[in-house]
């Protein structure tokens, strides 16, 4: 039997965008609530404006004059005579000073109460509650490091490498990997800048570092009413930049012990700190089987649809219920020991380049054409016509495959993203194709399932292909008939392509490194974004890869580095300003010219 739509409201304000914004839209109609989308200049066509039962200009441009101002957002609240708000994730979902706005406004809040976020959202705060559990853990400091001096002390306790991690952050900001004593110090202050300009707080703990570990972690609903209920577990373990790309559930490969001491510990954890709504409880699991807590998401996560395929829970729907009061059993409508019966994998599509380290990629998307079948679901905020800027995340949709089993699940994957185009910006999809060949991901291997969170940037990359085309080497040239490449041999055709062609090529090139070193190398934004650091001045000499400036857009930091040693000139930059994708930030002009 269907639960009823909930009693203590009946008007829900949404206060977020993109494809979560568009989630919770469907979920309120499912349940009988009518739904208030806010909206930003640029989102005011976009799907889950248009899709909402009314929609309220935000007016501005940029997060922090839209999805970030509480007054604007309470305004639009009580505007439209809203009753309730959920905040979807990302923005202001874990902001407990919002929740509690909301809740003084006399709104019902759909997530966790403000202590619990509060509590758990202090990094340092949510390892004592894990300790308090008996929640596996390695060694950290109980308190926040006050200088760097504690930071290498610890080093000399536990041994290397250490994480310094910052107490309030999360998404690998305020995050410094140390593996060399004397490099402790100087990641301990740049964890500490990092923090602070992120999240207006600097305090940093230091932990133990897990080493090729991978990322599993455990859906969390609990009530009002005391119980709690771990509904699956999943495995993110795939991520670049700590910020992930792939996830399934349940989460593969783990033993039966390992999976009862993650669920275990993650139901004391919530239940321990007083948890309401759905959350999730982190683990890293190190290559020698332990496990380790890691933090409490207090929110709705990205990849809660893998769960939702697997369990028949509709984790969105389950978050109305218990915000009315509801009992976990009827948000829920199943027993708590029903096992997942099908696996599903989710692929984020992000609008990035994978052959640029994943830098963002800003444009108008002018194809759009998602993969359809069967168990294939695509949750996704975006269209043809749709333009993708810089001022937010990257996230175009999220491609959810399910099938029997991981196997199945992966055939069908292939399919999916293959089927999948996308044209106007760079997206993942090349990667993530890609990915389903790779033995460490597949478990096809030897290895076995062999990914870690650091395999990107350690295993992947540095033998990925490069970008561009490649050098023409062969007798054979790429055909298009109709919808497909064909390969044609052309006998001669790779001796045809030596003698006048190559020398053309070189004597380009020439002219074009002899033009670079007159002028100067121009430093260029690699997107349209926001420049939040910059290193240098001008007239200073800088070496080869020496960092320069550092350009934010759609929440990634994007470092740039000087290709080689000289002096820099024409800075015109500062930290706050607006870039195009482009725009020339400085030259590195070498000091000797050479004709």
């Amino acid at each position: 039997m269907t639960p009823a739509p909930p009693a203590h409201f009946k008007r829900v304000l949404i206060a977020n965008r993109g494809e979560i914004a568009l989630r919770i839209v469907r979920a309120c109609r499912d349940a009988g609530l009518t739904t208030i989308a806010v909206y930003a200049d640029a989102d005011a066509d976009a799907p889950f404006a248009l899709l909402a039962d009314e929609a309220v200009p935000l007016d501005g441009t940029t997060p922090a004059a839209t999805y970030l101002d509480i007054p604007k957002l309470l305004a639009a609240a009580e505007h439209t005579g809203a009753t309730a708000l959920h905040p979807g994730y990302g923005f202001l979902a874990e902001n407990a000073d919002f929740a509690q706005a909301v809740i003084d406004a006399g709104l019902t809040w759909i997530g966790p109460p403000p202590q619990v976020i509060r509590a758990l959202g202090d990094k340092v705060a949510a390892r004592a509650i894990a300790a308090r559990v008996g929640a596996p853990m390695v060694p950290g400091t109980p308190q926040p490091v006050t200088d760097p001096a504690q930071a290498v002390a610890f080093a000399r306790e536990h041994g290397l490498p250490i994480a310094i991690k910052a107490a309030h952050g999360g998404g690998g900001r305020g995050l410094r990997i140390a593996r060399d004593l004397a490099e402790v110090a100087g990641l301990f202050e740049a964890a500490v800048r990092e923090a602070q300009a992120a999240f207006g707080r600097g305090e940093c703990f230091v932990e133990a570092y897990v080493e090729r570990g991978r990322h599993v972690e455990a859906q969390v609903l609990a009530d009002a009413h005391g119980d709690v209920l771990v509904v699956g577990t999943r495995d993110c373990t795939l991520q670049r930049r700590y910020q992930k790309l792939v996830e399934e559930a349940p989460a593969p490969f783990l033993s039966a012990a390992q999976q009862a001491t993650l669920e275990r510990s993650a139901a004391a954890i919530c239940r321990e700190a007083g948890y309401v709504s759905a959350g999730t409880v982190e683990f890293l699991l190190a290559p020698d089987g332990q496990l380790s807590f890691l933090e409490v998401n207090t929110r709705l996560q990205v990849e809660h649809c893998v769960t939702e395929e697997t369990t028949d829970v509709d984790l969105v729907r389950a978050q109305l219920l218990i915000a009315a009061g509801r009992p976990l059993a009827e948000a829920v409508g199943r027993g708590p020991d029903r096992p997942p019966r099908r696996h599903a994998i989710e692929f984020r599509v992000n609008a990035e380049d994978p052959d640029q380290e994943f830098a963002p990629s800003t444009g108008t998307i002018t194809r759009f054409r998602p993969p359809a079948g069967p168990g294939v679901r695509v949750d996704s905020g975006v269209e043809a016509g749709s333009v993708i800027g810089g001022q937010f995340d990257s996230l175009l949709a999220k491609v959810i495959v399910t099938g029997r089993d991981r196997p199945q699940a992966l055939e069908r994957a292939r399919r999916a993203l293959a089927e999948f185009e996308v044209a106007g910006v760079r997206t993942t999809l090349p990667f993530l194709r890609q990915v389903l060949t790779e033995p460490a991901f597949t478990a096809e291997g030897p290895a076995g399932f062999a990914v870690h969170t650091r395999w990107i940037e350690q295993d992947y990359l540095p033998t990925a292909a490069p970008a561009g085309p490649a050098e023409p080497d062969t007798e054979q040239v790429a055909v298009r008939v109709g919808r497909r490449w064909l390969s044609v041999d052309v006998p001669g055709l790779a001796q045809a392509r030596e003698g006048p062609l190559v020398l053309a090529r070189e004597q380009a090139r020439d002219r074009l490194e002899r033009a670079g070193q007159a002028a100067g190398d121009a430093i260029r934004a690699p997107m349209q974004g926001t420049v939040i650091r910059v290193e240098v001045t001008d007239g200073d000499e800088v070496t080869a890869g020496q960092l320069l400036a550092v350009v934010e857009a759609m929440k990634m930091e994007n470092p740039l580095r000087a290709p080689h040693p000289g002096r820099v000139t024409a800075l015109h930059v500062a930290p706050g300003d607006t870039v195009v994708q482009g725009a020339t930030l400085c030259l590195i002009t070498p000091d000797q010219v050479t004709s």
